[in-house]
């Protein structure tokens, strides 16, 4: 049986829980149970904290993982990076009281500065080569300077929220995360194949995100000029309609670009567009 670890609980728990679901995996809810076994597929989910997650795949106790980039980074286990999965995206950065005049990261030469991911914060003083005492807490880091603790905090920070109530502004991001898919670095064949099962599964949730399917009639003589201005996967599907001034023609745009492409393909001619949304895309 092929074991990944996941977060217990947050946000990371419920994109990665969505993920498996989207791949067509069913688990139930972990309800205080740390192993629950999939319906349909040779898998079983372990939950666990998020910080355990790296040392649990470097030992063999789980044959892969949903962990943060930050995690990892900060743990510092030998894993296979199997795939990015672009959710649960955030930042590390290091924060300072509204109120202090900044000016450059020498600010914390001499400060006191509160974090739960020392490693990541040392590495990046020492880079710029800054002495600072770095404070190491478990808990509501943002709360730090608030309560003289420390002078400023390194910590998670994703919509800012958090730092705008604690009366904290960004200083310095330090790095990016988003959630990664770790694997063991020495697993038998027969998980190998499941692993990449599970990769391709999930990559082909992942290229329908943001896409949609787009439908339209348009003049045969505004085919070329058309389809020049679509941005297919490969190249768009043009079908024959019964009357022989008109055709279909059928592609994928990214939504990014939807309605800026949409405005053109109007000018052009094209008429009864239809968009549905993809759950799936193959590569």
């Amino acid at each position: 049986m092929f074991r990944i670890a996941i977060q217990s609980k947050g946000r990371l728990y419920d994109d990665s829980m969505n993920l498996l679901s989207e791949a067509g995996i069913k688990v139930g809810p972990a309800k205080r149970t740390l192993l629950v076994e999939a319906s349909n597929y040779p898998l079983e989910v372990l939950f666990l904290r998020d910080d355990d997650i790296p040392q649990s795949v470097a030992l063999g106790v789980a044959d892969a993982g949903i962990v943060g980039e930050n995690e990892l980074t900060e743990r510092r286990e030998k894993v296979s990076v199997e795939a990015h999965l672009g959710f649960s995206r955030c930042r590390l950065s290091l924060a300072i009281p509204k109120t202090a005049g900044y000016c450059g990261v020498d600010w914390f030469n001499g400060k006191k500065i509160a974090t739960s991911y020392p490693n990541i914060l040392r590495h990046y003083l020492d880079d710029h080569h800054v002495k600072a005492d770095i404070h190491v807490i478990t808990g509501s880091v943002e709360i730090s300077p608030g309560i003289g603790l420390a002078d400023a905090i390194f910590d998670i920070v994703s919509s800012g929220s958090t730092l705008v109530s604690n009366n904290l502004r960004e200083a310095e991001v330090v790095m990016k995360s988003e959630a990664l898919l770790i694997a063991h670095e020495q697993l038998p064949e027969e998980k190998r194949q499941v692993l990449e099962e599970l990769k391709f599964r999930f990559e082909a949730v992942r290229s329908a995100q943001d896409k949609k399917y787009v439908m339209m009639n348009a003049p045969r003589d505004k085919v070329s000029a058309i389809t020049a201005v679509l941005p297919g996967i490969k190249s768009p599907t043009v079908i024959p309609l019964a009357d022989d001034g008109w055709c279909s023609i059928h592609t994928v745009l990214d939504e990014k670009r939807f309605w800026e492409i949409i405005g053109k393909l109007r000018e052009l001619g094209a008429q009864g567009i239809l968009v549905t949304p993809i759950e799936k895309m193959i590569l």
